[in-house]
Formats: C-alpha cells, structure tokens, sequence
C-alpha cells in the first residue's frame, strides 16, 4: 500500500514486503546454526557407542565436572583469552592511539603490515610457525644458535613448559591487526578538535587516552573484549595444525577435546555436552564482562 503526499512516494512496508529478501538469509540460519544447535542440546542427554543411542539424562554433564581433561582444556582456553585481550586487543589498541600522534609515518602501510596476517588462512599461518618452531631446520633454533644462545634451543611444540607460549605468539601476531582495524575506526568518531584543545590545555598523551579517548571508546572496546572472549573459547584449527592438543593434553582445548571424543572415541553424546558447556562458560564470561563494564561506566 502507498501513499502519496505532494510529489513524494512513500510506502506502508509490511513484513510482508520484506519476507522475499530475507526468506534465504532465515532460512540458512535456520540450517547451519540453529538447528545443529538444538541437536547439540538434545545430543548431550544421549551416550552413543557403536552407533547406538543410549539415554543419559544429565550424566554427560555430572561426568564433566570429574573429567580432569576437559577442565585442563578449559584452563587452555582461558590462557589464550587472556592472550587475546592483552596481546592483541591490547596492543592493537596502544597501536591505534599511536597512530593518531605524529610518532608513526606511513600510517597506511603501518595499518595495512599489521592487517596483512589476518587475511592469511589460520592453519597456513599454523603450519608457517610450526616450520619456525621445528627443532632440526626452524629459524627460531638458528638464530638463537647464531647469538650464542644455544642452551636456550628446545623443540618448542614438544616441551610441556612452553607449548602454550609457542602457541599464544602466532594467535597474538595473526589478530593485532583485526583489532586494530577495530580500535581506528572507534578513533575515528572521536573529533580531532576535542584531543587538540586537551593538548592545548597542557594533557599528555596518557592522560588524552585515560580521561578522553578511553572514555569515548567504550562501545567499541566492548565489541572488542567480546570478540576475544568468544573468539577464545572455540579455538580449534591453529592447535590442531601445530600441536594436535599434545603433547599428551598440554595444549589441548575445548573444541579439541570434543573433536577427540567424537570422532576418535565415537561418543557423539559427550562430544555434545562438551561443547554445550562451552557454550554456556562462553555465555557466562560474556555476560560477566558486560556486567563489570557496566558498573565501571
């Protein structure tokens, strides 16, 4: 229906009007996400073992909390989100506000170095630093038997002691450059007049980024932590390429672990709660997060 007022057409628009252009987007939510999710859910109350489905009701669940390898892996994963906020959303952000001084020339190489690894595939940058982590022919061992530093040689995906630190490096070096794509277009709401006038009036660099530019970038650092966090909690494919979890169970993480217990133990029914569990402790720290983001505003 429309209505016509002067020489302007407007019209009534109804759902549906706009039924037809989104009935595709609907429909392949409705496959790939929300119905593999409700079968998660209904997946979690069964034990399957040679292909035969057996109730469980809530015992997937109460075996969690005694399956020491599940809350090693969610410790894993906590590691990699503290990575995540510090070591890319944070320096991502240090690197933003730099990028609004007159310290760093070539803004937009700079820009475009750092955004260059994220479009990288995550497991051909896996396999790239496992190459540089390899004991007989990797770069790293090279350089450190050329500074004279050779006691500190390893084979840096076999020790226990250092294989979440081998594998924290290559995930902080991939995304720096996602959040601070991020972190540059928040800067860019922030008027340039406001931070020349606290220059003016005596600010510092720190102080324009503690009571101005943080401030003005709540949202966007929300968005970021956010992503981090999530981000975190379903890491898979770069663990899998360089380490596989191991060794043993050092680097292993939740989506991992219930990668392992579905198709390697063929328990589908675990596997599920596994990751319906995840999901939740991802919901849980998010919520958290927003909470304590809230009170501090």
């Amino acid at each position: 229906m429309k209505k016509i007022s002067g020489s302007a057409i407007s019209y009534n628009v109804t759902f549906l009007h706009v039924l037809p252009y989104v009935i595709v987007p609907l429909t392949l939510y409705l496959f790939v996400l929300f119905i593999p999710l409700l079968n998660a859910f209904r997946y979690s109350f069964y034990s399957m073992y040679s292909y035969i489905w057996t109730w469980r009701g809530l015992g997937n669940f109460a075996a969690l909390f005694k399956d020491g390898v599940f809350w090693w892996s969610l410790k894993n994963n906590l590691i990699v989100m503290f990575v995540s906020v510090v070591f890319q959303a944070g320096v991502a952000f240090v690197l933003a506000a730099l990028m609004t001084t007159k310290l760093v020339r070539w803004k937009s190489f700079v820009q475009s170095a750092f955004f260059f690894p994220c479009i990288i595939s995550p497991l051909v940058t896996a396999y790239i630093w496992k190459v540089l982590y390899s004991e007989q022919y990797g770069v790293l061992n090279k350089l450190l038997d050329a500074a004279g530093l050779d006691f500190l040689q390893r084979n840096w995906l076999s020790d226990p002691q250092v294989i979440m630190t081998s594998i924290c490096i290559p995930l902080a070096w991939q995304y720096i450059g996602f959040y601070l794509v991020i972190f540059l277009a928040g800067l860019t709401g922030i008027e340039r007049e406001i931070l020349e006038v606290a220059e003016i009036d005596g600010a510092n660099f720190v102080q324009r980024m503690f009571y101005i530019v943080l401030p003005l970038m709540k949202g966007t650092i929300k968005v970021a932590l956010l992503i981090c966090i999530s981000g975190s909690i379903k890491i898979f494919d770069q663990i899998y390429a360089m380490s596989m979890g191991g060794p043993g169970n050092a680097s292993m993480v939740v989506s991992l672990y219930a990668y392992n217990v579905a198709f390697k133990g063929q328990d589908f029914g675990y596997a599920s709660a596994i990751s319906v569990a995840a999901m939740i402790i991802s919901l849980l720290l998010i919520i958290a997060v927003t909470r304590v983001l809230r009170e501090a505003e």
